[in-house]
């Protein structure tokens, strides 16, 4: 095991988790296996660490109950690694820690809901082009789990910062955040269209962090016709690494909209948007293709 000196005994909760994570190798596994990778092997090639040093750091992960592991072949015996309800409490941390090096490490400070075309956030998001969405449910707004891919041949998830039936709920501020604001007509656009997905083969699916309640005050109040899905948890903001800012201290999805096909795999991110009608037209092309 890594040697280093415990701070179990410290008398703070931050020493303590630390004890845990401290070691920058635990949060990229915890990374990893919200992304879907739960085999040691994969692990290896995603991190590019030592056989010995993953070893010692999933039998810590596992010891803290922040890991299971559970076998999924006899012989020889194979274990996969997945996160736990308590590694799964860690998924806001890494989030927290994103969304920091996004504004502060790669940007200027600014908090936003977009960013620049040119930024390494935005080759982030267009680098999931290709990639397979992880296993997950989310509530949908009637409190009900749900696979945000549909079983159709394509889902569109459009996310976006927040929507609201009252203006005045929208927390302090909200219209100076670049980026934050239209996400009521993208939704609107959304229901104006949605014949016209329906008929290209598409299931459009809308995605917030807010509660279900709130999502379902707003979709009663536009007459929405398709599901709005609530990421609170941030499982889908972990699965795919996409980008978030934080308003009235919650974590925000940043508005960005992916094409799935049936078998989860990603075949457009448009990110950043800065054009909202343009971007349904978009997706709607893509669905098209």
């Amino acid at each position: 095991m890594p040697q280093r000196t415990s701070l179990s005994d410290a008398d703070c909760a931050i020493a303590q988790a630390l004890d845990v994570v401290g070691d920058w190798w635990t949060l990229l596994i915890v990374r990893d296996t919200a992304r879907g990778v739960h085999r040691f092997d994969a692990l290896q090639h995603e991190l590019g660490m030592s056989r010995k040093v993953l070893t010692e750091r999933l039998r810590m992960l596992v010891d803290a109950g922040v890991l299971s592991r559970d076998p999924y072949q006899d012989r020889p015996v194979r274990y996969e690694y997945r996160l736990t309800p308590r590694g799964r409490a860690l998924l806001p941390v890494l989030i927290a820690l994103q969304d920091w090096g996004d504004t502060w490490v790669m940007g200027d400070g600014e908090t936003m809901a977009t960013a620049a075309e040119a930024s390494r956030e935005a080759a982030r998001v267009r680098a999931l082009v290709g990639t397979r969405l992880p296993e997950l449910q989310l509530l949908d707004y009637e409190g009900v789990l749900r696979d945000p891919v549909a079983g159709a041949p394509y889902t569109v998830l459009y996310c976006f910062p927040g929507a609201y039936a009252r203006r005045d709920a929208y927390p302090p501020g909200w219209a100076e955040i670049p980026g934050a604001r239209g996400c009521t007509l993208e939704s609107c656009t959304y229901r104006d269209q949605l014949a016209e997905f329906t008929a290209a083969g598409a299931t459009v699916h809308g995605v917030s962090t807010q509660r279900p309640d709130e999502q379902r005050a707003f979709a009663d109040a536009e007459g929405l016709r398709f599901p709005l899905l609530s990421d609170a948890e941030l499982e889908l903001a972990a699965a795919l690494r996409l980008p978030t800012f934080r308003a009235a201290g919650v974590s925000r999805l940043k508005r960005l909209t992916l094409v799935v096909d049936r078998d989860r795999t990603v075949r457009e991110a448009l990110y950043p948007i800065t054009d909202i009608a343009a971007s349904v037209q978009a997706a709607l092309a893509a669905v098209r293709r």
